[in-house]
């Protein structure tokens, strides 16, 4: 992994505080948008929990519930939360700009931890590779030999912090009321622009 890939990897999360600003920036939220919004991330906020309540990092290789699916479901979760961001925020800049974000930095990321689990797991993980998707999940559930055993667990799902994306959801919804309250279907930036026209 070259420099940029590993800075981008370690710091994907701080990169996300002012992308933050510039996709609420341009949001022009309303009470149907966020409804919607609202709706579509609580389904990536299921799966991601979902996920957590199997994953046991560094521990074992796991390859039971969402991961029987998919490689990455707490990722495929993220995507979808993200897509109920998009949705709320009513801005097709902020969806090509969270977009783009998400598919450039996500698949470095999931490239990155593949080659940590290659190493640490060796054959068990090109097997489970070779059978589970590494984003989009199969239709149906594989069978892995030699796979982890195991079901969902309350105290797993504590243990990975998980419930820091419903926070962090709920805040962003609450911001985006509040824009909207405060402009009524105009972004902020279109607000600046009027300002600056003088209309």
């Amino acid at each position: 992994m070259n420099g940029a890939t590993k800075w981008i990897a370690r710091w994907r999360v701080r990169l996300g505080y002012p992308l933050a600003i510039v996709v609420l920036f341009f949001a022009q939220p309303n009470w149907k948008s966020i409804l919607c919004g609202a709706a579509i991330g609580i389904v990536g906020l299921w799966l991601r929990a979902y996920a957590a309540g199997y994953l046991k990092k560094q521990e074992v290789l796991t390859t039971t519930g969402p991961y029987a699916f998919t490689r990455n479901p707490l990722y495929l979760g993220s995507a979808v939360l993200a897509a109920g961001a998009v949705w709320a925020m009513h801005s097709w800049i902020s969806g090509c700009v969270l977009g783009v974000y998400f598919a450039i930095v996500y698949y470095i990321v999931m490239r990155r931890e593949e080659g940590e689990l290659r190493g640490h797991f060796g054959d068990a993980f090109e097997s489970y590779a070779r059978t589970v998707p590494l984003f989009f999940p199969r239709i149906t559930p594989a069978k892995i030999e030699g796979g982890s055993a195991g079901a969902f667990s309350y105290a797993q799902y504590n243990k990975n912090n998980e419930y820091q994306a419903t926070l962090g959801f709920v805040f962003l919804l609450g911001v985006l009321m509040v824009i909207w309250r405060c402009t009524h279907g105009s972004s902020l930036a279109g607000m600046l622009m009027k300002q600056l026209r003088g209309d």
